[in-house]
Formats: structure tokens, sequence, C-alpha cells
């Protein structure tokens, strides 16, 4: 019942982006994907939610061969994942900006404002549902951009830099959101992050690109240790 892309490559004309990657995320598991600027995190994720196709190997969600799909094809499968910039409806209430995702699901109105309000109070935005997007916090824009994705029902959401930007209470606030989605819908989270702070205390494994290939898989105290990863990224942060 795995996301997982195996042995995937992908190029852009001289240049290798992602060189023989496998992945897997399971469901109900929080997955790091860490590794300096240009080693291949998003083109990874571009994969696995068919916004890129790899010249060589194989994506598959749920054992389904998705290596051709495209990514409504993917979002249709479960596969749902965010950007760096979350986008909001400005000119719409917080709880409008999940309801579209629900209408969009085939809810009706009545419905749909039901189930934004509940999504809200898992990240404790009831207070700001009828308020403009505009009026939020920037980490509350963080917040709104994750109850609208779990509006779409995922089995695997995908994190693109979800803490960018964000202070430590922020930050704080962002990793027990993302436990709860875990234990509460159950999908598996894949993050790409550079607060190692906060990937360490979040994640059951972690990822390690360098160059666009894997250098290191596992448990976040192994991966810390792991010198060929406290020399490519972590480096003192590590200590």
């Amino acid at each position: 019942m795995q996301l997982a892309a195996e042995r995937v490559t992908v190029r852009f004309g001289g240049l290798v982006a992602t060189d023989d990657v496998s992945i897997a995320l399971a469901p109900g598991e929080v997955l790091g994907l860490i590794g300096p600027n240009g080693a291949g995190k998003t083109t990874l994720v571009n994969i696995l939610s068919g916004f890129q196709r790899a010249h060589a190997g194989s994506v598959r969600v749920a054992g389904r061969d998705m290596t051709r799909a495209r990514a409504s094809a993917f979002a249709k499968a479960g596969v749902v994942r965010s950007f760096q910039a979350v986008r909001l409806f400005r000119n719409l209430s917080v709880a409008e900006n999940v309801e579209v995702g629900l209408v969009g699901r085939g809810l009706s109105r009545g419905e749909a404002r039901r189930q934004a309000h509940v999504l809200l109070a898992d990240f404790e935005l009831c207070h700001r549902a009828d308020q403009r997007a505009d009026a939020l916090s920037y980490g509350e824009e963080r917040r709104v951009g994750l109850a609208r994705a779990l509006a779409l029902e995922p089995r695997f959401l995908l994190l693109d830099e979800p803490a960018a930007g964000l202070a430590a209470a922020e930050a704080e606030e962002l990793r027990r959101s993302i436990l709860s989605i875990r234990d509460r819908h159950g999908c598996g989270v894949l993050v790409i992050e550079h607060n190692m702070a906060l990937i360490m205390s979040l994640c059951d494994r972690i990822h390690v690109l360098n160059g666009g290939r894997t250098i290191a898989s596992g448990k976040p105290e192994a991966v810390r240790a792991d010198p060929a990863v406290r020399t490519a990224y972590l480096g003192s942060a590590a200590a």
C-alpha cells in the first residue's frame, strides 16, 4: 500500500537531477526528504506526484503502476502535494478556502462548510473561519494550506518546505499539526525541509539526497550520525 519510486532517473539536458533513486512512503508514516540545494528533492517529489516523468525507473501507488500517469491521475489515487507558496484565495474567508476542495470532491455547500470547520478545528483555526484569508499570519496561512490539502482526503501527502519562513514557535505548531495529520487521518506524509530541528523531531525515517543520488536512509539518529550526511549537508548542525 505504499507510494514508491524505484530506481528513478530524471535528466534535464546534460544535468542529471535524480540518479537511480528509490524511495517509499507507507501509510501512517512521516518521512523526511533532505539534502542541500540542488540535490534533487523537488524533482523527486514531482515524480512521486505526476508533475514530472522519469526517464528511467518506475512509480507505483498502492501497487498500481503510475510511471506514465498525469498529475490528475495521481490526485485521484490519493496523492496530494503542497508547494512552497501556499497560494490561498485571499478574497475568500478561511473556511471558504477549505470548502473549495470539498465542493470539488462533490460535497454540497452545506456539508462542505461543516467539514471545513472540522478540519479547521484540527489546526486550531476555528476562530479564524469567517475572516478573510489575507488577515492571517504566515504560520496560520501554512496551517490553512494543510487543512485545504486534507480536504482532498489524501492517502499520501507531500509537503514542500512547509516550515520555510516560520519562527520557532510557528514551526513547533506545524510539527504538532503534521503529527495530528498522521494520527487522525492515517495518511503517509513526506516532508521536504531544511529545518533540521523540525525534521529530526518529526520524522519516523529520513531519506537524504546529494547530487541527485541517495546517500543515506534510515532512522533520524542513524542519519544524523552518518559521516556522508554530515559532510554533505548537516555539518556542524548535526553535532
